[in-house]
């Protein structure tokens, strides 16, 4: 008893099961891990139509219809991506009916 007190069997079989807790508290808050663009799905397409609000829709060379916007460094840069583009883009394996143009070809 050097603490001053001594724990019971159920004590400690709760205080290992609260520090295995701990061990986990970053995932449990978090969440699982995220998806990062490197597990995006790219595809090669055409932008057949130029929507409102920055949207584009793009045929791929693989037959999906994709509604896709503009990827942030393409914004940035003021990189323009017209009717008749071809355009790279990064879809999601979770909904690939939306996506990201990352890529103008020239």
């Amino acid at each position: 008893m050097a603490s001053g007190f001594a724990l019971g069997a159920k004590a400690r079989k709760a205080a290992s099961s609260c520090d295995a807790w701990l061990d986990n508290a970053s995932e449990l808050a978090y969440g699982p891990p995220r998806m990062t663009r490197e597990d995006a799905i790219e595809f090669e397409g055409m932008v057949n139509e130029v929507l409102k609000g920055g949207l584009f829709r793009v045929e791929t060379d693989a037959g999906h219809t994709v509604l896709a916007h503009m990827a942030g460094k393409m914004r940035r840069h003021r990189i323009r991506v017209v009717l008749g583009d071809q355009v790279t883009v990064a879809v999601s394996p979770y909904d690939p009916t939306r996506g990201r143009i990352v890529f103008r070809a020239r």
